[in-house]
């Protein structure tokens, strides 16, 4: 049978990124693209179709902030398909409410200049709110509903999927520079009293890979981290505008001399991502995250760091969502 991949977000920057390359590696490959926004999911299938005339893609029409979007679409992907080979946890949110410009020059005119653009940390004034669920909305968009659908899909992943074809199933976590362990808290995993919630949900999404290779690698199932690096997609130029990208582009080229992490387009950063689908995910590291990174002459390689995060730390996170999953299915259950 036809390999399957499932990407979220997959409509536009990163997300669509892995579908093209995806598909041009292996042209039999079903492609479901889970967006939240029917009208561009029908129009990166039409840019698809057009790149890859013979490509089988579907829709599903996926809010990963929303419980009851996650529960219809993970019903909606385990009719469709009773293997699932790939499947990117990649749709995410940053919220912003506008950058400190002070602090953008003065940073990239320091000797803080490398973690600066690699992280961003501090650069930007980020929001948050609450879903209709009372969650977090950050935590919910790129951690929280990312872990729901993921159970909800184990009857169709590794080993024990429903076409049980002897066939392992690999989970593609999008992460970032910009998770850092100083950012996240596990008595506050959404993040409620902090102003970094972007920094704390991918920090998060690391430990939560780790840890689910604890339990489910025997199930065949391999989780692993990845970053794209620092890339110009919809998500960034929402944050600065167009202009200044513009305007730093130079600089950022000539940056490459010290910091390859700077990919720009989301064709090189999805570089990390597709890899692994031609890796034997039972011989990778869980403890590495990949990264996509580029030669001076903006040449794509994968590049490997490992994950600073803490096995024990990783369980107990992984130990509340799976808490707060068993709540949230309860209410979902009592509202029906």
């Amino acid at each position: 049978m036809a390999p399957v991949a499932v990407v979220t977000g997959a409509n536009a920057g990163i997300g669509l990124a892995v579908c093209e390359q995806l598909l041009g590696i292996q042209p039999t490959l079903t492609l479901c693209l889970a967006c939240r926004n029917e009208e561009r999911a029908k129009q990166a299938k039409v840019h698809l179709l057009s790149l890859y005339p013979a490509a089988v893609i579907d829709i599903v029409i996926l809010d990963t902030s929303s419980i009851n979007s996650v529960l219809e679409a993970a019903k909606s992907l385990r009719e469709k398909y009773g293997h699932i080979n790939y499947l990117y946890l990649n749709a995410g949110i940053m919220e912003t409410g506008g950058v400190h410009w002070n602090k953008i020059f003065s940073e990239i005119f320091s000797k803080r200049c490398a973690y600066a653009l690699t992280t961003g940390e501090g650069l930007i004034v980020q929001k948050n709110s609450l879903t209709k669920d009372g969650l977090m909305k950050v935590f919910a968009t790129n951690v929280f509903g990312h872990y729901v659908l993921l159970k909800e899909l184990e009857t169709c992943l590794g080993f024990e999927s429903k076409t049980n074809q002897g066939l392992a199933s690999q989970v593609i976590w999008t992460s970032s520079s910009n998770a850092q362990e100083q950012n996240f808290s596990l008595e506050d995993i959404q993040h409620e009293k902090g102003d970094e919630p972007y920094s704390s949900s991918k920090y998060a999404t690391d430990m939560l890979s780790f840890a689910l290779n604890q339990t489910l690698n025997k199930k065949g199932i391999y989780s692993h981290s990845t970053c794209p690096g620092l890339v110009v997609t919809n998500m960034t130029t929402g944050i600065l505008p167009a202009w200044f990208w513009f305007l730093i582009l130079p600089f950022i080229l000539l940056m490459r001399l010290f910091i390859p992490s700077m990919t720009n387009s989301p064709a090189k950063g999805a570089k990390a991502l597709v890899w692994l689908s031609q890796q034997r995910p039972e011989t990778l590291d869980p403890a590495t995250k990949y990264l996509s990174q580029c030669t001076i002459t903006g040449k794509p390689y994968v590049a490997t760091e490992k994950l600073k995060v803490k096995m024990d730390d990783s369980l107990n996170l992984l130990n509340q969502l799976e808490e707060l999953r068993q709540v949230s299915l309860n209410r979902h259950v009592d509202s029906r």
